[in-house]
């Protein structure tokens, strides 16, 4: 049969006669490390393509939130001054400029003077969870324009493209598995290549550097040192947003209570079931639109927006940058929420009763358990918001170096790729020779993985198949040759 052997060079393999059972203690470790030099060899030529799109896409949208400002500037600022108009006189200004009239979904009032207010709208004509959004001069009503806009940090047409390409390279739900498929390889490739680098060490410290293979091992082998707690923690967090994946990690979550507090929307029946929603109170000095003899908002649901914006600012909600969200039925609270990611962070949400004008439930980030601290501060340092521009530049480093790092490892394979007439070098080989308990730890550990990331689990099939055909044919050579 074919046993392996670990040179300085290269991973040979030879005939013998030694069966896997009566292999050596060191001759199994070194069997073992021929395996998953194999293994890591297989993640970096067929997952490696798809780990450098992820870092370069995801490299471009952490560098642009600067860009973003300057090229959308005239519809996120305003050079007018004054007493800021009514919530609900911004509502109306925003519905009058639309073609037709779309549901409301939100408000993001104004951070300031020079800056306007967000007044967001359900589009079915967008896609996905963007938002058709309203910027308005709240000084003025002037409307410095109308674009689309995504997700928590409010992103808007350029960084959703941006985004798009990160997650699924602009193919929709089926271009997720290339994402969800990079995020679930980058752990364990980071990990082979620890133990690879771990074990060889020795070897490779006073190599000649002159070798271009040298070169380009020790470029690759720094690199990878360099970012590896990074490599676990952009796996790690960027598997809590795939598809599959991720909701296997929700509800592990769930079940052992890693569930970040939410405030809860339910309304006690007696305060809204003898109101009406049209009869609900106005705040004072709410702008009415005339509708024949009677002066009635044209959405009644409008003239709430101040009343609950006071309410929630009474009740400890101070941040620059928060969000207002109506209920969506009369038996449902309204949610106000901090949406400031930056450091410290500033997520406190709040649940008002519009009937009441009072605080039904809350969620203050100081009270939350530890590990939700560490999941929110996680994925905000995954986007580069949570410090601002030094989390930008560490991330933007951090995606460049593996980019380099997959550049050098294709170099290493092309000046190491097999010539003709060479042996054939499978993972079915490396397997095959291990002891039988290390292949049933192997397979037992390939199943979990496979069950909690069903996209790494259905791709390693796809490696197992390709590897057999190949070990197949050299085996079905080799017999061949000894007729």
């Amino acid at each position: 049969m074919l046993t392996w052997e670990v040179t300085d060079k290269s991973i040979s393999y030879k005939t013998s006669k030694v069966m896997p059972n009566t292999t050596s203690e060191k001759s199994a470790s070194q069997l073992l490390l021929a395996f998953l030099t194999r293994l890591h060899f297989y993640i970096g030529l067929f997952v490696g393509p798809f780990i450098f799109i992820a870092a370069l896409t995801g490299t471009l949208y952490v560098i642009t939130p600067q860009l973003e400002r300057m090229v959308y500037h005239h519809e996120l600022t305003t050079d007018s001054s004054g007493t800021f108009h009514t919530l609900q006189a911004q509502i109306q200004a925003a519905r009058a400029s639309l073609p037709e009239d779309f549901p409301l979904k939100a408000v993001r009032p104004a951070i300031g003077e020079g800056f306007t207010t967000r007044v967001m709208f359900k589009d079915p004509g967008l896609y996905g969870w963007e938002l058709q959004t309203v910027f308005v001069d709240p000084v003025t009503l002037e409307i410095r324009g109308t674009l689309a806009s995504y997700g928590t940090s409010g992103i808007l047409p350029l960084r959703i493209k941006l985004d798009y390409l990160h997650q699924n390279l602009l193919l929709g739900q089926t271009g997720r598995y290339y994402s969800e498929l990079a995020a679930s390889w980058l752990w364990i490739a980071a990990s082979g290549g620890l133990v690879l680098w771990w074990t060889s060490r020795r070897r490779y410290a006073k190599a000649n550097t002159r070798n271009p293979y040298i070169r380009q091992r020790k470029n690759h082998t720094s690199a990878g040192l360099m970012i590896m707690l990074g490599l676990f923690f952009i796996s790690a967090t960027g598997l809590t947003w795939s598809k599959w994946a991720g909701s296997n990690i929700a509800q592990w979550r769930h079940s052992i209570g890693w569930v970040t507090p939410s405030v809860s929307l339910k309304l006690d029946e007696n305060t809204f079931s003898e109101i009406a929603p049209a009869a609900t109170p106005k705040t004072p000095h709410a702008d009415h639109q005339l509708t024949g003899d009677s002066a009635l908002p044209a959405h009644p649901g409008d003239a709430l927006f101040d009343g609950v914006l006071k309410t929630a600012r009474d009740a400890g909600i101070d941040a620059a940058k928060l969000e207002i969200r109506p209920a969506s039925s009369a038996d449902k609270a309204w949610k106000v929420r901090e949406i400031d990611r930056a450091w410290p962070t500033q997520v406190d949400s709040v649940a008002v009763n519009p009937h009441t004008m009072t605080v039904t439930s809350r969620a203050d980030f100081k009270d939350f358990p530890l590990v939700a601290k560490l999941i929110r501060w996680g994925i905000d340092a995954h986007m580069g918001v949570l410090f601002g521009l030094p989390n930008q530049l560490i991330l933007a480093a951090f995606g460049l170096t593996l980019c380099a790092m997959v550049f050098w490892g294709y170099r290493m394979w092309w000046q190491r790729r097999p010539q003709p007439g060479s042996p054939v070098q499978t993972l079915s080989h490396t397997w095959l020779a291990l002891t039988g308990l290390q292949r049933l730890l192997i397979v037992v550990i390939a199943a979990l993985l496979g069950l909690a990331m069903p996209v790494m689990g259905v791709s390693l099939l796809i490696f197992i198949v390709f590897d057999a055909i190949r070990w197949w044919r050299s085996q079905s050579l080799q017999s061949a040759h000894s007729v």
